[in-house]
């Protein structure tokens, strides 16, 4: 399927306001100094590197855009996806002040749930990670294979965070999510605050930004990269864009709506990591009055962004690929390229959050095998960092 035959909606955020400084409220809710901290203690973990941020030079020709700049989280220590920066940071903060015998307790799509397994693990802490019923199967052996225990609950993401909610307060474990409710809000500012270093290593490596596209979810990785652009930049930030799929668009309809909402329906995507329905009322906080357009995209797009890449020997997930296929889909339309402002001095930066975090469902989709992918030699991409 091409890209011509694929459409996609874009909505202007309403409520967005470009001239409201980064204040005290925001601040409370994620932090440049806090996002510091988070990075220093992330910096000395064992197998440490900077992701690389690829120049996708051939895709930003075919948009007609000046740079596409990839940040490819698909080898973060290891587990795969840019999770690792904020649930194992979390486990690591609250091993820290917790003492002896602390057990750990998320839902998960698949990659934060590795990652707190695996923060879990390095922390001598026991981790029970709760998977609904779209969760495949090999991402469920991964988190067991970091010697968590996997309860297989709940028919989607937001029904397995209230089972796991309930397990743990009548099993006194510690929560760790970056999903947030009215009673529980540091721990997700905790996770979201080691998401920024995703956006901290791509301005280290020289990405200078006009428009940034970012995939959705419950919308905590969006919030914090955002977070991290506004207190620095302020009004002079990127064009800042929140991508979901079509069917999973909570963020996208909270913006219509201007307050959080949720979407109903069985969430079913190959976007597995996007697959939500509710987003985090913290999260929102950030992407309410500072997102400048949300956008759900079919499918299609992804699957199509997904084979795209391994054409460029890279391995983009189905959710990982979001904000690169949403980017797609907008430059070839004229509106949408007009409204937002894209033209040939764009420079775009996307978030690659994960890689092939199962390689069955990777080969399905792509015809191809991730290792396959890696191998190839490409001289259509450049690594500059």
């Amino acid at each position: 399927m091409s890209l011509e035959s694929l459409s996609a909606q874009l909505l202007l955020n309403p409520n967005a306001d470009r001239a409201r400084a980064y204040g005290a409220e925001e601040r409370a809710v994620l932090s440049r100094e806090r996002a510091e901290e988070a990075a220093s203690a992330i910096r000395g973990w064992p197998r440490y590197a900077p992701t690389p941020l690829r120049s996708l030079a051939a895709t930003a020709r075919e948009a007609g855009v000046a740079e596409v700049f990839y940040k490819d989280e698909g080898h973060r220590f290891g587990l795969k996806s840019f999770k690792a920066l904020g649930g194992a940071y979390a486990v690591q903060v609250l091993a820290a002040g917790g003492g002896s015998g602390l057990t750990v307790a998320c839902a998960t799509d698949g990659n934060h749930g590795r990652a707190v397994a695996w923060g879990a693990l390095r922390a001598g802490a026991k981790a029970v990670i709760f998977v609904h019923e779209g969760v495949s199967q090999g991402r469920a052996e991964a988190i067991a294979g970091f010697g968590a225990e996997v309860v297989r609950a709940g028919r989607t993401y937001d029904g397995s965070v209230r089972l796991c909610a309930e397990a743990a307060e009548k099993n006194g474990w510690q929560i760790v999510s970056d999903t947030s409710w009215p009673t529980y809000e540091d721990v997700p500012k905790i996770v979201m605050q080691g998401y920024a270093v995703m956006v901290a290593e791509a301005e280290a490596q020289g990405a200078r930004p006009t428009h940034v596209f970012v995939q959705g979810g419950i919308g905590g990785a969006a919030a914090a990269v955002l977070a991290w652009l506004w207190e620095g930049q302020g009004a002079r930030r990127p064009v800042f864009v929140v991508v979901e799929p079509e069917k999973a668009a909570c963020l996208f309809e909270s913006a219509r709506a201007g307050k959080p909402a949720s979407v109903g329906g069985d969430l079913d995507t190959i976007m597995a990591g996007l697959a939500c329905g509710e987003p985090s009322p913290l999260a929102w906080r950030i992407l309410g009055p500072g997102a400048d357009a949300f956008m759900t995209i079919p499918d299609a797009a992804a699957s199509e962004a997904m084979r795209n890449l391994a054409d460029l020997s890279v391995v983009g997930g189905e959710s990982g690929v979001a904000g690169l296929a949403g980017f797609r889909l907008a430059a070839r339309d004229a509106e949408m390229r007009r409204t937002l402002r894209l033209d040939e001095s764009s420079r775009v930066l996307v978030f690659g959050t994960e890689g092939a975090t199962d390689p069955e469902v990777y080969h399905r989709i792509v015809g191809r095998a991730p290792e396959d992918v890696e191998r190839a030699a490409s001289l259509e991409m450049g690594e500059v960092g």
